[in-house]
């Protein structure tokens, strides 16, 4: 059964109790809720995450992309560009320019792929991977600081209901980041 959040506009747009759904029109306002809360954490994430780890000079962006590239199964032989931006769900342009700045800093290179000379993997440098390294420390106290509030049950179930909800996201953007 889908309950339905009530606001009153004295407690700031907090919830002030739960009751059962009253018409269509309520869920439309659940789910406007519930992106613009999206929204907003995506921007506190890229805001907050960012200074976690900004004493090693890297961005969210950055992060992800180190991390995606730290991965076991991609560590050694690093993975295509077209991979990555499955993986990431980004944009060529935007994966592109982030590429180009974690290179000139000597944390990712560009190899190419034994048997296809064309062909172009990209994957962490031993500096890249010393960094990644060090990152852990903030990254880790990151997730404990934003994740406080949360027990482990409800770490697991909102990582599903995401995890749902970015199927269903792609299912929309169509096989391109399927």
């Amino acid at each position: 059964m889908i309950y339905v959040l009530k606001y009153d506009k004295a407690l700031m747009d907090q919830p002030a109790h739960i009751s059962p759904p009253r018409a269509e029109e309520s869920r439309f306002d659940v789910a406007n809720r519930l992106f613009f809360r999206l929204y907003q954490a995506s921007n506190l994430l890229h805001k907050t995450g960012t200074r976690a780890v900004a004493r090693h000079g890297a961005t969210t962006q950055q992060w992800a992309v180190l991390g995606a590239l730290a991965r076991p199964a991609v560590r050694a032989q690093g993975c295509s560009v077209k991979d990555l931006i499955a993986f990431l769900m980004v944009s060529r342009q935007n994966l592109t320019a982030v590429l180009d700045r974690l290179e000139q800093a000597g944390l990712v290179e560009r190899v190419r792929v034994s048997g296809d000379g064309r062909k172009r993997h990209v994957r962490l440098t031993d500096t890249g991977t010393r960094m990644w390294a060090a990152m852990q420390e903030p990254i880790r106290l990151y997730y404990e600081s934003a994740l406080a509030g949360f027990s482990d049950t409800e770490c697991v179930t909102l990582f599903r209901l995401l995890d749902r909800l970015r199927g269903s996201l792609a299912c929309i953007a169509g096989a391109e980041v399927a």
